[in-house]
């Protein structure tokens, strides 16, 4: 179980960050290696919608900035006060894809003190990969790998290679909760029509990577042995489905859901009303207008890969960023 350690004095192995500022949420995670991997110390999260308005302007907003920047000082303040030993800072792709995505992060250094590196989709994907990895059924040979996050989303097809699994083929698509919310209509009224018109605009993007996955496993059809989901739509639904009276982490992760009951969550969620969906203790105002959008997405890709279950991950991107840091120091010749 994760739980933050009381003490701030750094433990013998020393400790490391992780930092994942993405369009939506910005996230942090500071850990000590453990022989199962690593132990939480701390951890923060805040939606920051940085993204905002971005699909519309193709900046950065100001206001979105500004809240950015008052989360990032939190996690600057955590990373001195742990004494933190290593740690990566990465952004995705709200700064990629903005106009001032560089001039914001200037601007970040010169406010907080933090060092933020703007990662390409293909190392987002591979270090959420290997964040998730963990939870990969030991006897799946195949399984699909996918985060969905504010303004992309990315999938790894992966097969068995001994022990370990292997990335065969990959994609980020330029889709995510807040850039399909604001397309069609903001997500607070979402209608059978405004839904159907999400997974319509997903479905090329879909049929292209399944086109891609056939090419690389020799499979016409390509269906994996599990679906594996690393986001807050998997585990907001995953919550719902629970039925639990607030989130849970330990619940959540790693639990397993059949195809047809995230069907079912999907259209329970579709009848509600905004408010509605703003008081269900998983969701919440902050999520309640992204939700639907996140469903869209993933019914699109159980449409292109009809696994029978789904297993639900809280965890992703910043696991991954600690557990290479931590492999690359056990490495010889690693940082001491």
């Amino acid at each position: 179980m994760r739980r933050p350690a009381p003490s701030r004095e750094p433990p013998p192995g020393g400790l490391y960050g992780a930092l994942d500022l993405g369009t939506n949420n910005c996230r942090l995670l500071i850990a000590t290696p453990s022989e199962h991997g690593f132990s939480v110390v701390d951890a923060f999260s805040r939606i920051v919608r940085l993204g905002e308005g971005l699909s519309q302007t193709g900046r950065l907003g100001e206001a979105a900035m500004a809240r950015t920047i008052d989360a990032l000082r939190v996690c600057a303040n955590k990373l001195r006060w742990r004494k933190v030993k290593r740690a990566r800072l990465v952004a995705t792709e709200a700064c990629r894809t903005a106009a001032n995505g560089p001039a914001f992060i200037d601007r970040v250094r010169a406010e907080t003190g933090l060092d933020l590196e703007i990662i390409d989709r293909e190392t987002e994907a591979s270090l959420a990969a290997m964040g998730a990895e963990p939870l990969v059924d030991r006897q799946a040979e195949t399984a699909l790998v996918f985060d969905i996050g504010g303004g992309s989303t990315e999938m790894l097809w992966m097969r068995r290679a001994g022990a370990r699994f292997e990335t065969v083929a990959w994609t980020s698509l330029a889709a995510g909760v807040v850039t399909i919310s604001e397309r069609f209509g903001g997500g607070v009224d979402v209608t059978p029509q405004s839904f159907a018109a999400m997974r319509a605009h997903l479905q090329p993007m879909l049929r292209e990577f399944a086109a891609q996955v056939a090419a690389a496993t020799g499979a016409p059809s390509p269906v994996p042995s599990h679906l594996l989901g690393t986001s807050g739509t998997v585990t907001t639904i995953a919550g719902v489905q629970l039925g639990l009276a607030r989130y849970d982490r330990t619940r959540v992760d790693g639990c397993w859901l059949g195809s047809a009951e995230i069907g079912a969550v999907t259209e329970r969620l579709l009848g509600l009303s905004y408010a509605e969906r703003a008081a269900n203790p998983c969701i919440g105002r902050e999520r309640a207008d992204l939700v639907l959008a996140g469903c869209a997405i993933l019914e699109e890709i159980r449409l292109a890969f009809p696994a029978g279950r789904i297993r639900v991950a809280d965890r992703g991107l910043r696991e991954g960023i600690l557990a290479m840091l931590m492999r690359d120091d056990a490495a010889p010749g690693g940082a001491p």
